[in-house]
């Protein structure tokens, strides 16, 4: 096993966070046998069933990746195309290398193949520095979160989240009986306040109060917001004093950028410090992604939590997905400490070029924002401090058919206000046959319980956004913009279709 371990952490019993399932479940007796093979070296195995890799019809697996040499690495591998300096590293069965294949493509462990959650440790030590906190490989950051919510969720239970939220997570634990609150949030994310409320608030007669809180504290999907280092701190201060577990969802934590009156992002700007750094109690639970810094398809990401959580995600990846693949764990462990690969510190020059070229991206998005849509006078957008995302407000009170009298005429106390749910469906439909695909605020919101939950300013008023990315090509971005703009003053200057309080 793995570790990050501090003489000094304090032991805070969580046990009781766990689900009945993860209680329940059993190790898988094979996983724990194959742990003892470890005990001693050049053990003799007639154990598993393993075939021999002299069996595999692969020897050698060579990688070739950009060269983070150069000061501005990815510029050099964008531009350059296929005569970009690159770096080659091998995985094979007779060469020196980090990882043998004959190792690499075996049967392994619940929890990675212990060469790459070892680089994964060094990695996640040299960003956040957690006390007693061990590492655990998967099948990237879905993965990892729908293991969280199995380990922590009891059908019935109450999360917390963002109120607008990517829609593919907060899906994941409905078919186990989990619903969702939503906590209310400015341009600096998650309001402390807002959390605070829900929590001291909470009614009895809803079930128990949540105990679990989801988050993505840099570049947030759908919103593009950035939690504050204060912010993170009352977060975690309310987290405690409430007792709440913190899913730590943060694929976006190498994108922060510095602002835009910056023409770039300085490789000596600090990264914002993760909630996981400042946990002392064991209660985040973080995941992390190669996803959006390498390539989406690796499907390889970790889980770093406590020894308790650990033990428990280990259990249930033996009995369900088990181990990663071994080419992922194989390309990342000669990636990070191979003879020829990267190392951390070649893995920081690239995550920091990379983030310099998003920062130029965002900028030219802005720009070309500003041109197409702001001028318009319908819409606007705050820019974002991490992330590939901008959540663009439509004036949508400036529309002529827009109503603020819905709930009033209907007699309904708990019924929308307004009508911006309606237009703002049109105007996505608008878009379409205009040919642009753009995301309404609409598929991220979390509803709100009329019973328990504000009425007074519902969700339901507030899907007046749209999400867009920089990720895209730069012909997309000029071309959607240009589309968006367009159709915004199309959609405000028709007013044939009336939509009434019925």
């Amino acid at each position: 096993m793995v570790s990050i371990s501090s003489p000094n952490a304090p032991e805070v019993d969580l046990s009781h966070h766990l689900s009945s399932e993860a209680r329940m479940r059993k190790p898988n007796p094979m996983k724990a046998i194959w742990k003892l093979t470890r005990r001693k070296p050049n053990m003799v195995s007639l154990a598993n069933g393993d075939p021999h890799f002299s069996l595999y019809p692969i020897r050698r697996v060579e990688f070739e990746m950009a060269s983070v040499e150069e000061a501005d690495p990815v510029a050099t591998w964008r531009k350059a195309g296929p005569s970009a300096p690159s770096t080659k590293f091998v995985s094979s069965s007779y060469e020196p290398c980090a990882l043998p294949l004959q190792t690499a493509l075996q049967y392994s462990h619940g929890a990675g193949l212990p060469d790459a959650q070892r680089v994964v440790t060094e990695l996640t030590n040299y960003y956040h520095s957690p006390p007693d906190h061990i590492c655990t490989l998967s099948l990237g950051n879905s993965d990892a979160i729908a293991k969280c919510f199995r380990i922590l969720g009891e059908p019935g239970d109450y999360f917390l989240a963002d109120e607008f939220s990517f829609s593919s997570i907060t899906n994941a634990p409905l078919s186990q009986g989990i619903k969702w609150v939503g906590v209310k949030m400015d341009d600096g994310g998650m309001i402390p306040e807002e959390l605070e409320k829900v929590l001291t608030n909470w009614n009895p007669a809803r079930g128990r109060r949540p105990h679990v809180l989801y988050i993505v504290p840099c570049g947030q999907n759908p919103t593009g917001s950035t939690l504050s280092v204060e912010r993170r701190r009352q977060i975690y201060e309310i987290a405690q004093r409430f007792d709440l577990v913190i899913i730590e969802d943060d694929p976006y934590y190498y994108l922060q950028y510095d602002s835009p009156s910056s023409s770039a992002t300085s490789s000596s700007t600090p990264f914002v410090p993760s909630l996981l750094s400042l946990d002392t109690d064991g209660r985040v639970l973080r995941i992390d992604s190669f996803s959006k810094i390498m390539a989406p398809g690796m499907r390889l990401g970790w889980i770093t939590s406590s020894p308790l959580f650990h033990e428990h995600l280990v259990s249930y990846t033996d009995s369900s997905t088990h181990h990663p693949h071994g080419f992922g764990q194989m390309l990342i462990t000669e990636m990070l400490s191979g003879p020829n690969g990267w190392g951390i510190d070649g893995f920081d020059r690239w995550v920091r070029s990379l983030r310099d070229e998003y920062h130029r991206r965002r900028d030219l998005f802005l720009d070309l924002f500003e041109r197409e849509v702001a001028s318009t006078g319908l819409a606007k957008a705050s820019p974002p401090e991490a992330g590939m995302f901008l959540w663009i407000r439509v004036e949508i009170e400036r529309h002529p058919r827009y109503r603020a009298d819905l709930r009033r005429l209907s007699g309904d106390s708990t019924a929308a206000r307004t009508n911006v749910a309606q237009l703002m469906e049109e105007l996505f439909e608008r878009c379409l046959d205009s040919g642009l695909v753009i995301m309404p605020a609409s598929i991220f919101a979390l509803s709100a319980d009329p019973k328990y939950d504000d009425v007074e300013d519902p969700v339901e008023d507030r899907l007046n956004y749209l999400r867009a990315t920089f990720a895209g090509t730069e012909e997309a971005m000029e071309q959607g913009l240009a589309i968006l703009g367009q159709t915004l003053r199309e959609f405000f200057a028709d007013e044939q279709k009336y939509i009434t309080a019925a």
